[in-house]
């Protein structure tokens, strides 16, 4: 028996003929890798922030929290570097959809044909991996800056975070971000020019996409370190602007998001001036 994939299964028993027919389908694949990892990604902040008190989690948040002039232990470091990872997986994987999804098309038109494809899985570990090391690069400038007593609720605090507003929403109009974003917005182009069908050409088809997607979307994931790391409400909405950012074909929906982020930020600094 032939399926309609292309691979014949029959000489499988019934189990290895699911999973090959599930493994013939790459958009399916790509489906269930993104909802599965930031779904994975979201529980993992929630169980942070519903942390019981006494727990590990809540102990080590706490102490985090309470370090005295910016120091830090590695296990601190490690918990906050977990929190940027799950928030980074949790926030970007649904923007990536697009992308993988894209591939997973190509990738199952390729096998319908008897061509040799890689896993959809590949390519978003190549692309998950350019977040993880933001995610580790942010839990630097994290420490760096409670060292420098740069954080913490007061007017010198309040300026800096209308800053970081105002920066990501002027580089939203930026001539680099709109390059990135239209990487982003159009990846047939970007496959059918680099197409590969070994793993390591996938990934790094997967860490290209990755850098298009952090050269677009870096300065709004800065403003999670203005709203608070754990800010779910937050993390939701850029989320949800991230995502929408790419499936739109024009500048209008960007430049309005940079109008926003600087009005937010404006007001922020000028509360923060005028109470100081």
């Amino acid at each position: 028996m032939t399926e309609t994939t292309g691979y014949q299964f029959s000489h499988l028993a019934p189990a290895e003929a699911g999973l090959g027919r599930i493994f013939g389908r790459p958009k399916v694949i790509a489906a269930g890798c993104v909802i599965i990892i930031a779904g994975l990604g979201w529980f993992y902040l929630a169980l942070l922030i519903a942390a019981p008190a006494g727990s590990w989690l809540a102990v080590m948040q706490a102490f985090c929290r309470s370090l005295p002039e910016g120091a830090w232990s590695v296990s601190a470091a490690a918990v906050t570097a977990s929190m940027w990872g799950a928030m980074t997986l949790a926030m970007m994987l649904p923007s990536a959809a697009p992308m993988i999804l894209t591939y997973a098309e190509i990738a199952e038109t390729a096998a319908r044909k008897g061509e040799r494809i890689v896993s959809p899985l590949v390519i978003a570990a190549g692309y998950a991996s350019v977040w993880l090391v933001f995610s580790l690069v942010a839990t630097a400038m994290q420490i760096v800056l409670t060292r420098a007593a740069m954080t913490g609720i007061t007017s010198a605090s309040g300026i800096l975070d209308g800053a970081v507003f105002i920066g990501a929403g002027v580089y939203q109009f930026s001539a680099l971000k709109h390059a990135c974003l239209t990487r982003c917005q159009n990846p047939f182009s970007f496959f059918f020019t680099s197409w590969a069908t070994m793993p390591g050409g996938v990934f790094r088809l997967g860490v290209k996409q990755g850098l298009y997607c952090l050269g677009c979307c870096w300065a709004m994931m800065l403003v999670m370190f203005a709203v608070g790391v754990m800010n779910v409400a937050w993390m939701a909405g850029l989320a949800a602007v991230m995502t929408i950012e790419k499936l739109q074909s024009g500048r209008h929906f960007t430049h309005g998001v940079g109008v926003a982020l600087i009005a937010i930020g404006t007001g922020i600094a000028a509360s923060a001036f005028v109470a100081h």
